[in-house]
């Protein structure tokens, strides 16, 4: 604002005051909308905060892991399991390790209050502290002596990550249990095999159950070692060089959490580690698009070898009464999406700058509950399909009888060169027949003529292999004579 050269000095000095109490005024407005920012970008009601993780693909034991009570009482335990150790040390007195324990251990945080409190400080971990000493009272002054913030949060972190695992391999472990069981059951059901979508060779149902159990067995394995390399601890202050506090504190907070200390850390634990573990949950959701796109494949119309279970009452389509959809294993592919989604971000937390910044924190708030809760969901959604699917053989039979026979056309090229043909004239002869039969089943849906006829009309190759050594090549028992090796490569002798 100005004003008009002439104007009195007093009235200069009442537009200055104005213009200044506007100004004043405006920047209390905006520090308002900020803190409103801030607080709506943290704060959201504790409904809403649970709610990110979608209850429709989320189940209990998992989402409370990663509730802010959970998160509480694992700062408290982390914080408290110090103080033990520093008394031991004769660095704060037992009286008031034993306090902290007997009066903040079986409290209730109260959680608006803590955010109440970070509203202002905007620091969680301070926020926390100083509720905790509202709890505590005096003795909480020595309550996070020498440590640092990331202690608590990342330590805190990969106890959740732990709790987490637990609960992934107790899922793959069921998973494991029915794949195993519908092996079993299918072992010797002959279907066909496919490369490149198209019909191959025989193979049976066990065996793609048999390679599901092969595959998230070593998923398990995988998951294992993911487990011990975030299952680590840093209580080594600002920095990490324990400058002001003992190691031993870093050990026995370790070890009163189930976890290892970390050999190094900055101000951080590194974040390579929690890069290969979400890795890992990215591996397990790709081996789960794997089979449940396998299960999609094989439930559509113009194969309907298996599909999932349809319960009474159940619809498949608003419009179309008549639909049976593949709904789970089309969500369950989905979801593997997210989970392999969330191990970039995980990738790019591990270059942060120099000792420590924070650009790797709001991505673990989210990747770290999303991923674990989905994937944990995935198995037990993939373990259902798998323990209640439909399958048909006499429709897997039928599938390929309906190429007339191609399936053994391998047999009579490999029979065509043992009996003196090249391989390239075998391939030849062999080939000018097939075609014929695929000619006729592009034009009728099913082979009208048949491969095992065609073979015995052609001379050329009866120069080479009789009636007798022909029909002897259309053994469908030849595919599978091997499935018992490889079952118990997989499963072992039992």
């Amino acid at each position: 604002m100005s004003f008009m050269q002439g104007d009195s000095p007093c009235i200069a000095r009442k537009i200055h005051r104005v213009g200044a109490a506007r100004k004043q005024n405006r920047h209390q407005r905006i520090e308002g909308r900020a803190a409103l920012c801030y607080a709506a970008a943290r704060f959201p009601p504790h409904e809403e905060v649970l709610s990110a993780m979608i209850p429709r693909y989320s189940r209990p034991d998992m989402v409370s892991i990663w509730s802010p009570e959970s998160k509480f009482r694992i700062w408290f335990e982390i914080e408290a399991h110090a103080c033990d150790a520093l008394a031991e040390l004769g660095v704060i007195p037992k009286e008031a390790a034993a306090t902290i324990w007997e009066k903040g251990g079986n409290a209730i945080f109260d959680i608006d209050r803590i955010d109440e409190i970070e509203r202002e400080t905007k620091h969680d971990v301070i926020a926390f502290l100083t509720h905790l000493a509202e709890i505590v009272g005096p003795d909480a002054r020595f309550v996070h002596q020498g440590m640092t913030s990331s202690d608590v949060l990342d330590t805190c972190f990969n106890v959740q990550l732990v709790k987490a695992t637990d609960l992934l391999l107790a899922d793959l472990d069921a998973l494991l249990d029915a794949l195993k069981r519908r092996a079993m059951e299918h072992k010797d059901t002959v279907c066909i095999g496919r490369s490149h979508g198209i019909h191959a060779e025989p193979v049976t149902f066990g065996l793609k159950m048999a390679e599901a159990y092969a595959e998230f067995d070593r998923c398990k394995t995988r998951l294992l070692a993911a487990r011990e390399e975030v299952a680590t601890c840093a209580i080594s202050g600002a920095v990490g060089t324990f400058a002001n506090i003992d190691p031993r504190v870093e050990e026995h907070v370790a070890k009163a959490m189930g976890l290892t200390a970390e050999p190094v850390s900055t101000q951080v634990i590194p974040r390579d580690r929690h890069a290969m573990y979400f890795a890992t949950l990215g591996v397990i959701a790709s081996s789960i698009e794997r089979v449940a796109t396998e299960v999609r494949h094989l439930q559509r119309t113009e194969v309907l070898e298996a599909e999932e279970y349809f319960s009474k009452g159940q619809k498949g389509s608003s419009a179309m009464p008549h639909k049976r959809n593949p709904v789970l294993t089309e969500n369950l592919t989905g979801l593997a999406r997210l989970v392999r989604g969330y191990s970039i971000p995980a990738m790019e937390n591990v270059a942060l700058w120099h000792e420590r910044d924070i650009s790797h924190s709001s991505v673990e708030r989210m990747i770290g509950p999303d991923a674990t809760v989905t994937l944990d969901f995935a198995l037990v959604r993939l373990t259902g399909v798998i323990d209640k699917l439909m399958v048909y053989p006499e429709r897997m039979i039928g599938n390929m009888d309906r190429l007339g026979g191609l399936v053994h056309s391998q047999r009579i090229l490999l029979a065509l060169t043992q009996a003196g043909s090249s391989r390239e004239d075998a391939y030849r002869l062999v080939q000018r027949n097939a075609m014929k039969v695929w000619d006729s089943y592009q034009i009728a849906g099913a082979a009208s003529v048949d491969f095992l006829t065609e073979l015995l009309n052609d001379t050329d190759v009866r120069n080479y292999l009789s009636e007798d050594e022909i029909r002897d090549r259309f053994d469908l028992g030849y595919h599978t004579k091997n499935v018992d090796v490889i079952f118990k490569r997989v499963f072992g002798e039992s």
